[in-house]
C-alpha cells in the first residue's frame, strides 16, 4: 500500500521526533504537574512548519498531506500526549475548518497566522448539555443588520482561554431543525468573547481545556464561514479529519507506553533474569505491538484516503475507535509490566495511562464511532 511519498514522510517524522526529544521530553512532567500550557513550544513548532502541516504554502503552511500530518502527531504524542492533542486541535479543527470552508479573504487573513503559530487556534462545538447532541445546542447567533450577535457558552474547548482565534458553531435556526447551525470565526479581544473555567483534568494536563463564553458578542457577517445553516454539515466533515488525528494521537501514546515497557522489561531482573524472558511479559509485549501496528495501518489508510479526497467517514471512525481503545489497553498493560513502579510518577507509563483515556472520549466517544461505522456499513 503506497502512502504517498515515503521519503518525505520519514523526513517530516524525523523533524518532529527530534523536536519532541529536545524541546518537549525534558519538561513533560513539569508541565503536567503545573497544568502549564507551554505556548512558546507551539511558537517554535510553528517555525518548523508543524503548526501548519496541511496549510498550502501560499498561506504560509507546509502544504503536506494527511499521512505526513498523522506522522507528526504520532511522533509528538509518543513523547507527550498533551502537546500532541493541542497540535491536533490547532491543525485539523481550527485551521482545517477555515481551510475547507473559508473564502479566499478568510484564508489569507487567518491561515497565515495560524500556520506559523503567531496565532493559536480553537474550535467550539461542544456544550455542557449537548455533547453528542449538537443539534440541540444552546449557543445562538442572531442576525442584526450586517452583524451577528452570539450568546452562549462552549465547553471542553482546547485553547478556550489562550486561543487567539476560534471557529465557533452557533445555532441560527430552531433546536433540532435541519440546517440550524452556522460557523463563524471569532477573534480574541472581540467584545463579549471571553475564556471561562479551565478544566482540572485527569490527563492531557498541559493541553488547555476551557470554556468559551459569548455575551452579546458582535461580529461582522464577513466572519461567517460558508452559508447560513451549513455549520453542522461542515463540522461533520471537519470531525472526519479530526478523528484521524485522534487516531494518530492514540497510536503515538500507545507507542510511547510500549517503548517504555519494552525497555523496562529488558532491564528489570527477577529470579536472575530479565522479566522479558517470562512468557507472561513477552506475550503482553507481542499483543501490544501487534495491536499498535494494526491501529497505525487503519490510521494511515484513513489519512491516505483523506489526502486523495476520497470518502473516508467509515475509515476515520474505525481508526479513531480502534486506535483509542488500543491506546488505553497498551497503556494499561505497560503499567502492569512496570508493576508498582508503574503506579508512580518516577516512570513515564502512569502519564501515558492517564492521557490515553481522553482518546476514547474526545471528538466523538467510542460509542459514537460505532454508530458512525454501523451507519456507513448499513447504508453502503
Amino acid at each position: 500500500m503506497d502512502f504517498q511519498n515515503e521519503e518525505v514522510t520519514q523526513q517530516v517524522g524525523q523533524v518532529a521526533r527530534d523536536f519532541a526529544v529536545q524541546h518537549i521530553k525534558p519538561y513533560v512532567m513539569q508541565w503536567d504537574e503545573s497544568q502549564e500550557f507551554p505556548i512558546e513550544v507551539f511558537r517554535e513548532m510553528g517555525k518548523l512548519g508543524l503548526m501548519g502541516v496541511l496549510v498550502p504554502e501560499k498561506y504560509g503552511g507546509s502544504g503536506l498531506g494527511y499521512v505526513e500530518y498523522v506522522t507528526v502527531i504520532q511522533e509528538i504524542a509518543r513523547v507527550c500526549g498533551s502537546i500532541g492533542l493541542s497540535l491536533a486541535a490547532h491543525n485539523s479543527l481550527c485551521s482545517g475548518h477555515i481551510l475547507a470552508f473559508g473564502n479566499e479573504a478568510q484564508k489569507q487573513k487567518y491561515l497565515s497566522k495560524l500556520a506559523t503559530a503567531e496565532w493559536i487556534g480553537a474550535w467550539g462545538l461542544t456544550e455542557a448539555n449537548t455533547g453528542s447532541d449538537a443539534g440541540n445546542m444552546k449557543t445562538t447567533a442572531v442576525k442584526e443588520g450586517k452583524d451577528w450577535i452570539i450568546n452562549g457558552t462552549k465547553c471542553w474547548i482546547t485553547h478556550g482561554k489562550s486561543g487567539d482565534v476560534a471557529v465557533v458553531i452557533a445555532r441560527t435556526g430552531e433546536p433540532r431543525a435541519k440546517n440550524n447551525a452556522t460557523a463563524f470565526v471569532v477573534e480574541r479581544g472581540t467584545p463579549g468573547f471571553s475564556g471561562g473555567k479551565k478544566e482540572n483534568k485527569l490527563g492531557m494536563r498541559a493541553s488547555e481545556t476551557a470554556e468559551m463564553i459569548f455575551d452579546n458578542c458582535r461580529i461582522p457577517d464577513e466572519n461567517r464561514l460558508g452559508n447560513v445553516g451549513e455549520g453542522f454539515k461542515q463540522s461533520l466533515k471537519v470531525l472526519d479529519g479530526g478523528r484521524i488525528s485522534i487516531a494518530a494521537l492514540s497510536v503515538g501514546i500507545a507507542k510511547g507506553a510500549y517503548d517504555a515497557a519494552l525497555q523496562y522489561s529488558k532491564e528489570r531482573y527477577q529470579f536472575d533474569q530479565p522479566i522479558a524472558n517470562f512468557q507472561g511479559i513477552s506475550f503482553k509485549l507481542a499483543d501490544m505491538i501487534t495491536e499498535i501496528n494494526a491501529a497505525e495501518l487503519l490510521t494511515l489508510l484513513a489519512a491516505d484516503k483523506k489526502t486523495r479526497g476520497m470518502a473516508m467517514t467509515k475509515e476515520a471512525a474505525m481508526a479513531k475507535y480502534y486506535a483509542s481503545e488500543v491506546a488505553v489497553k497498551v497503556a494499561t498493560d505497560a503499567v502492569q509490566i512496570f508493576g508498582g513502579y508503574g503506579y508512580t510518577k518516577d516512570f513515564p507509563v502512569e502519564k501515558y495511562y492517564r492521557d490515553s483515556k481522553l482518546c476514547t472520549i474526545g471528538e466523538g466517544t467510542s460509542e459514537i464511532q460505532k454508530i458512525v461505522i454501523a451507519r456507513e456499513v448499513l447504508q453502503g
